[in-house]
């Protein structure tokens, strides 16, 4: 588990988190990230039979002490600058999902933020975005 991860797993890592942050991973939230893993380009030559090991081995890192820190500097390292908008962007899809953002979520994503040095203007125009995406009737 020490060892590097991919940008691929990183940008799993990032959903899977946001999902298991508040301590309760919905149906639609898994449904999610498989099709994020399916349909966005950034995934275009993932394997997809990875996402349920690398998921679990995601839940491994976040079970021990310190997990969710040295979860986001493992993140940090694998992901190249052009991509850490990207792995925010995954986060808010993922909390976004069931409509009702908690104040655990928020925390994750502020985490993030900070971690990955992403200015408030560029993360608040993400986050709208995803608002204008999930809005219902």
């Amino acid at each position: 588990m020490s060892q590097k991860l991919t940008p691929h797993e990183a940008l799993i890592y990032i959903m899977v988190t946001m999902a298991a942050v508040d301590r309760e991973i919905t149906n639609e939230e898994l449904a999610r990230i498989g099709a994020i893993t399916r349909h966005l380009p950034i995934f275009r030559d993932f394997d997809n039979e990875k996402l349920v090991p690398i998921a679990e081995d995601c839940g491994a890192l976040l079970g021990m002490e310190n997990g969710l820190e040295q979860l986001l500097e493992r993140v940090a390292q694998a992901l190249p600058p052009k991509l850490f908008e990207t792995a925010y962007a995954l986060a808010v899809e993922v909390a976004a999902v069931d409509l009702d953002i908690r104040q655990e979520e928020l925390r994750f994503l502020e985490l993030l933020r900070d971690r990955l040095n992403l200015d408030r203007l560029s993360t608040a125009a993400i986050e709208r975005g995803a608002r204008a995406r999930h809005t219902v009737l």
